[in-house]
């Protein structure tokens, strides 16, 4: 199963070269359910290899200039603080068994998979349903209520399930912000950067869990591998062909852990 689990981690890469989204919402399943780690525990981790991952190839994106540093600080800023925020004092405040609903038990870590099969199937609906606009539609003012809800979204989905957002800044990006598709990848990877690795520095401060950096280090290694292999596609591919057909796998995964955690709790 570890061969399968970082033969997915190079597609992860490849997801966020390619597309600047998607492959966190893939790391915790594949932590979880193929490296057999605690969802708690898979959040965390899952914050620094995209993040790291993300980091390297938002570098890459920087130096072609394919990268919006002015929306990095607007949407990243409000999404970063709250990222902190939920990751230092909500997630080690969430008790181990949350409540019983019928008579069955919710568990901590039962609540972040459900929570986290729910954003997914969102996230495809995202992926699979949002048009790519031309860049040159006319630029329209920008409300800065509306930037900062955007940015304390991203920064709770990240802190809560070790997502990087990068599902909800692409088509934020693309649709509101008016920024080109090529553009709005670069400018992802480095929200994305900043969140997660930040999030993970808030994981490691509250010990939330033991950390294995020979997992993380190769993990991150053979995600790094994916990062080069899709920004070289991103060149030859429609990025929005792409992003759709990703959009259904993501579908098919949410509904997946939904129906597995589901069968779960209710041991079937």
């Amino acid at each position: 199963m570890e061969i399968l689990a970082y033969f997915l981690a190079v597609l992860i890469g490849v997801s966020i070269g390619l597309i600047g989204s998607g492959g966190s919402i893939l790391t915790v399943p594949i932590l979880v359910y193929l490296l057999d780690l605690d969802p708690v525990i898979a959040t965390g981790y899952s914050l620094f290899i995209v993040g790291f991952s993300s980091l390297v190839g938002g570098g890459v994106k920087a130096w072609y200039h394919l990268v919006n540093f002015r929306m990095v600080w607007i949407l990243g800023i409000p999404s970063l603080l709250m990222v902190l925020i939920t990751r230092t004092f909500i997630m080690p405040e969430i008790p181990l068994i949350i409540g019983e609903i019928g008579g069955i038990t919710i568990s901590k870590s039962i609540f972040l998979m459900l929570l986290f099969a729910v954003i997914m199937i969102a996230a495809s609906y995202s992926m699979i349903k949002t048009p790519n606009p031309s860049p040159r539609l006319k630029k329209t003012k920008i409300n800065p209520w509306f930037v900062l809800m955007i940015g304390v979204l991203l920064g709770v989905v990240t802190g809560m399930v070790g997502a990087g957002g990068g599902f909800l800044i692409v088509p934020a990006l693309v649709l509101v912000m008016r920024i080109p598709m090529h553009k709005a990848v670069g400018t992802s990877m480095w929200i994305v950067a900043v969140n997660s690795l930040l999030g993970f520095t808030g994981y490691w401060w509250t010990k939330e869990g033991a950390i294995d950096w020979n997992v993380l280090s190769v993990f991150t290694s053979t995600s790094l591998l994916g990062i080069a292999i899709g920004i070289l596609l991103g060149k030859r591919v429609s990025g929005e062909r792409l992003k759709k057909g990703f959009g259904y796998f993501v579908l098919v995964m949410g509904i997946y852990i939904l129906a597995n955690e589901v069968m779960g709790v209710l041991e079937f």
